[in-house]
């Protein structure tokens, strides 16, 4: 299991990714495409990164019923991407049927992620709004426990919890944590957050945005990330 940074293409629409990524010359980021991406785009922005040679993360964070769920991952099943997700807020019974409806007849299919608690939560609001009154950590080990317990084969969290997840579900259960900053960078809206180096030894993947799109020079700082991160 080889360690990657994830670079968040959080961008409007394909113009502004193709001139992003044609800063990079010398490497293939793994990229993430999000909701607002791939609303603005479609599947057309799969297609057109994968023949840039990236390597994808799809990032929808489905959540619904079951059957829903089961066939939107049927159709995603058809895109060329390496990674996508769902909420594991949506129960075992939603992940199983994800996970069914994500494997092709061939029994491929990509990386299923679960994600767990969104890294702009913090314990505050999830028990004052969302009513859960557990710590964050106890619900993270949860909801990876019950993704794994339904065929899914690591979740999204955040890197303060990462090591509590490899503890509960092993080495081998993914682990992929956005809220990554750099020691010397901004917060922005995110609450728990740690540095690429600090990362390293429990994350398996770390999710990038805007401490490398927004940087002067976004190949310099995908560099430091890298190196921080993967040593």
């Amino acid at each position: 299991m080889g360690k990657d940074v994830i670079i968040a293409l959080d961008f409007a629409g394909m113009d502004d990714t193709v001139a992003f990524l044609s800063q990079f010359k010398d490497e293939k980021p793994f990229v993430k495409v999000g909701m607002e991406l791939f609303y603005a785009e479609g599947p057309s922005a799969v297609h057109k990164l994968r023949e840039m040679g990236h390597k994808i993360f799809l990032d929808l964070k489905l959540h619904d019923i079951p059957n829903t769920v089961k066939k939107a991952m049927r159709v995603l099943s058809s895109l060329d991407v390496d990674m996508c997700n769902l909420h594991a807020a949506g129960t075992r019974a939603m992940m199983e049927a994800a996970v069914e409806g994500l494997t092709r007849p061939d029994g491929t299919r990509p990386i299923l992620l679960a994600v767990t608690q969104l890294t702009s939560t913090d314990e505050e609001r999830m028990r004052q709004e969302l009513l859960i009154p557990h710590t964050v950590a106890e619900v993270v080990e949860s909801y990876a426990a019950n993704a794994k317990s339904a065929g899914v084969d690591g979740v999204v969290c955040s890197p303060l919890e990462a090591k509590i997840v490899k503890a509960a579900c092993g080495k081998d259960f993914y682990t992929v944590t956005p809220g990554i900053r750099f020691a010397d960078g901004e917060l922005g809206d995110q609450k728990r957050v740690t540095t690429p180096a600090a990362a390293r030894e429990f994350s398996d993947y770390i999710v990038v945005g805007r401490p490398i799109t927004a940087a002067k020079d976004p190949v310099a700082a995908y560099r430091r990330c890298v190196n921080e991160f993967c040593g």
